[in-house]
């Protein structure tokens, strides 16, 4: 449907209670009102009202950022129909895999999620190096550029805590080197630093963390890799980490607007 008609079902709907109740202001004709729509719309407040042709150019940006924001959507939904399928215990959880692979008709939602956690990993590298390269590191950009930092991390961990969760060999003991690296954490780790300056304070006896009670331990809810992690880490990789990552994600878009858009070229 093209012409008057299909103009006049827009005005018609434009018109409606529950179309002012959604949109607060129509999108205006003139450019000196347009600041009103995108500052009352939460979506297009978190972008810039103008940005310059060099900070969308394919040759300046790479389109990196763009493609993690991307794969982190298709990783969302993918993860969501998973979800449907996967029991995180140590009884169904391999078996479910299997069953994603070669059973279930939406089983290759799988695959597109777990190449997807590869592509997430080297596209927020690639998107990181580029704002290296060109300096859109330096003031007044300083405070997003360490947002950027904690996303990365937060990538980091969602990959880790999502290799445990298919449950067979190379899961178990890629998790059980990957987690003893916690036990020299700083001060929570019971083989880091800081730990022969609390010792002496503390006296014989009295020792807050120990090999039951330090970062490796609460990362595994236990000692060693066995079902209590497996829950632990499909509720840090379901819930948790992916919480802390879209409230970062949408200050790191807002910041960019505060911050006068994607930098250009130096």
């Amino acid at each position: 449907m093209t012409g008057p008609e299909h103009r006049g079902i827009l005005h018609y709907l434009r018109a409606t209670q529950v179309w002012r109740s959604i949109f607060r202001h129509a999108f205006p004709d003139d450019p000196r009102n347009r600041a009103l729509a995108i500052l009352s719309n939460v979506f297009l407040h978190l972008h810039p009202i103008k940005v310059r042709k060099s900070g969308v150019r394919l040759s300046y940006t790479w389109c990196m950022g763009g493609l993690t924001f991307f794969i982190f959507l298709v990783e969302t939904i993918t993860g969501i129909l998973l979800m449907f399928y996967y029991r995180p215990t140590a009884e169904f959880a391999y078996t479910d895999i299997v069953a994603l692979r070669e059973h279930v008709p939406l089983g290759v939602m799988r695959e597109l999620h777990r190449w997807g956690a590869h592509a997430m990993v080297i596209t927020v590298w690639l998107h990181m190096f580029r704002v290296f390269l060109t300096g859109s590191y330096k003031p007044p950009r300083e405070f997003n550029w360490n947002i950027g930092v904690i996303l990365l991390v937060c990538t980091l961990m969602l990959s880790f805590t999502g290799y445990l969760l298919p449950w067979d060999q190379l899961a178990m003991w890629a998790i059980t080197v990957g987690s003893n690296m916690a036990r020299a954490t700083p001060l929570l780790g019971y083989e880091g630093q800081g730990q022969d300056l609390l010792d002496p304070l503390l006296g014989p006896g009295f020792e807050v963390v120990h090999d039951g009670s330090d970062a490796r331990f609460a990362l595994l809810a236990g000692r060693f890799v066995g079902e209590a992690a497996i829950l632990r880490f499909y509720v840090l990789h379901c819930i948790f980490i992916p919480f802390i990552a879209v409230i970062l994600m949408s200050v790191h878009f807002w910041r960019v607007r505060k911050d006068g858009g994607v930098s250009g070229p130096l």
